[in-house]
């Protein structure tokens, strides 16, 4: 739950709190109606205190709203995202695959490909568990990028699923340089 969640629930819960105690404190005649509409009154007739109650009022309101049909954002679902990475569950428990493991895994990938050099990934996970990958690589003179990357894209979507379950919704190749040394694969 986030920090402004977490105010926003106090502060409603306190409104709501001294709400029922002076509903219980009328109903059990402790308080006096009469007590209760001359406060009102008072309130009324001062516009400071007018505005004071109108602005609780509303945003006790859109709490209220905010409550009800608005999600917080925290994820209880059997899958969810985690900032770091996937988290995937089952009834045998819980698996977190970071986003560093898939990041190394594509950049496996990429690095058996006899023409790539200095490969770097970066991997974005969205709510549906899908893959957008972004891999920025030099490449050896000669090289045909467009063959190169078309199976590159195929087998880091195939390698992905098939060791993480998971997919691979777009695969981004950018060739940053092209190298000018055959030696040193890897960077």
């Amino acid at each position: 739950m986030k920090i402004l969640d977490k105010i926003t629930l106090v502060l409603f819960s306190i409104v709501i709190l001294i709400i029922s105690v002076v509903m219980v404190l009328l109903m059990f005649g402790i308080v006096s109606y009469t007590t209760i509409t001359s406060l009102y009154g008072q309130v009324a007739v001062n516009p400071t205190a007018t505005n004071i109650t109108i602005g609780v009022s509303i945003v006790c309101a859109l709490l209220a709203v905010r409550a009800i049909f608005f999600d917080s954002g925290s994820n209880t679902k059997s899958n969810g995202i985690n900032g770091e990475g996937v988290l995937l569950e089952n009834e045998a428990g819980k698996l977190l695959i970071s986003k560093d493991t898939i990041e190394s895994l594509v950049n496996g990938v990429a690095k058996d490909f006899e023409n790539t050099q200095s490969v770097t990934t970066k991997v974005i996970v969205d709510n549906q568990n899908t893959l957008k990958v972004f891999v920025t690589l030099m490449v050896l003179p000669n090289t045909v990028i467009n063959e190169l990357s078309m199976n590159l894209q195929k087998k880091i979507k195939e390698v992905v699923k098939n060791v993480t379950n998971l997919e691979v919704k777009s695969i981004d190749i950018k060739i940053k340089d092209i190298s000018t040394s055959d030696s040193n694969k890897d960077i």
